[in-house]
C-alpha cells in the first residue's frame, strides 16, 4: 500500500493545536502520509504566542529538497513563513515542484499575535500566491493582503476577486468571523461554490485554518478536484470544531481525531 504524500511547510506550535502539529495530525486522520518542513518555531500555548524564531533559509531549503528529491510529494501546504526571506525561499521551491500547492497565508494567530513580518507581504503577494492552486485566507488576512474589509456575506465575492488578482488559480475566502452560519466562498473567478455549516457553540477552535488547509491538501493528494477537496475538508473541519476541547487556561484546539472517537455503528 502506498499512501498519498503531503508536505507541510509551516511553523511549529509547541502547544500542539496548530501549525506543523495540526497539519500532521490532519494528514494522518485523512489517510495520507504527512511530511514536514519547519520554517519557524513558536513558543505557544492556549493563551497565545510568547515568541517565535525563524529558521535560516538554507535550513528550510535543505529540509524541502531532502524530502521532495527522495520521497516525492503529491500536494504541498504552506502556513506560517514569518519573513520575506523565507517566503521567497519557499516560493522558489514550490514553483519548481510538480504538485498542487495550497497556500494558507498565515498573518496572525488565533489570539491576535503577529506571525508574519509586514516586510513579507509583498513577497506573499508577488511570489507565493501566484504559485498556489488555492489560497485560503481568513478575513483578517484578506484585509492584510488587499485592503478589502468584509463586514457581511456580500463582501466575500469582492474579497475573492481581490485575492484572485494576486495570482492563485482558486481562492477560498473563510467567512467564519462573520455572524450567522459559518459560510465560505470558493471560486476561480468563474465558478462559485458557497459552503455553509451551522455555527457551533464552541470556543475551542485553535488550529482551524491550519487544519482546513491541510485537509484540502490531503484531498488533492488523493486526486480530488479543488471543489471536491474543499467540500470534504469543510465537512472534516466542522466535525473537528464540534469536538474541540479545553486545554490549558485559554482557547483549546479542534479535535483532529474526532472521527476515530465516533461510536461504532
Amino acid at each position: 500500500m502506498r499512501l498519498p504524500l503531503v508536505l507541510t511547510v509551516a511553523g511549529s506550535d509547541s502547544g500542539g493545536g496548530a501549525g506543523i502539529q495540526a497539519d500532521l495530525k490532519t494528514m494522518l486522520a485523512l489517510g495520507t502520509h504527512g511530511m514536514s518542513v519547519i520554517a519557524a518555531v513558536t513558543a505557544q500555548n492556549s493563551r497565545g504566542v510568547q515568541g517565535y524564531w525563524e529558521l535560516p533559509p538554507e535550513a528550510v531549503r535543505a529540509q524541502y529538497r531532502s524530502v521532495v528529491d527522495d520521497i516525492g510529494v503529491q500536494a504541498v501546504k504552506t502556513g506560517m513563513l514569518a519573513s520575506a526571506s523565507l517566503v521567497e525561499t519557499v516560493a522558489e521551491l514550490i514553483a519548481g515542484t510538480d504538485a498542487p500547492v495550497v497556500v494558507d497565508p498565515v498573518g496572525v494567530s488565533k489570539h491576535g499575535d503577529p506571525l508574519l513580518a509586514r516586510s513579507a507581504l509583498d513577497s506573499v503577494r508577488g511570489l507565493l500566491l501566484p504559485a498556489a492552486i488555492l489560497a485560503t485566507p481568513n478575513l483578517d488576512e484578506v484585509t492584510q493582503l488587499t485592503g478589502v474589509e468584509v463586514v457581511d456575506e456580500r463582501g466575500l465575492r469582492e474579497a475573492a476577486h481581490a485575492i484572485l488578482a494576486l495570482g492563485p488559480r482558486w481562492v477560498l475566502i473563510k467567512g467564519g468571523h462573520l455572524p450567522g452560519d459559518a459560510v465560505d466562498l470558493l471560486t476561480d473567478g468563474t465558478d462559485e461554490h458557497w459552503l455553509r455549516a451551522p455555527r457551533l457553540d464552541n470556543r475551542h477552535t485553535h488550529g482551524t485554518g491550519c487544519t482546513l488547509a491541510s485537509a484540502i491538501a490531503a484531498g488533492l493528494a488523493k486526486g480530488l478536484t479543488v471543489p471536491e477537496a474543499v467540500r470534504a475538508a469543510k465537512e472534516y473541519i466542522t466535525g473537528a470544531i464540534a469536538a474541540g476541547f479545553p486545554l490549558g487556561g485559554g482557547i483549546g484546539p479542534v479535535d483532529h481525531g474526532w472521527r476515530f472517537r465516533q461510536p461504532l455503528s
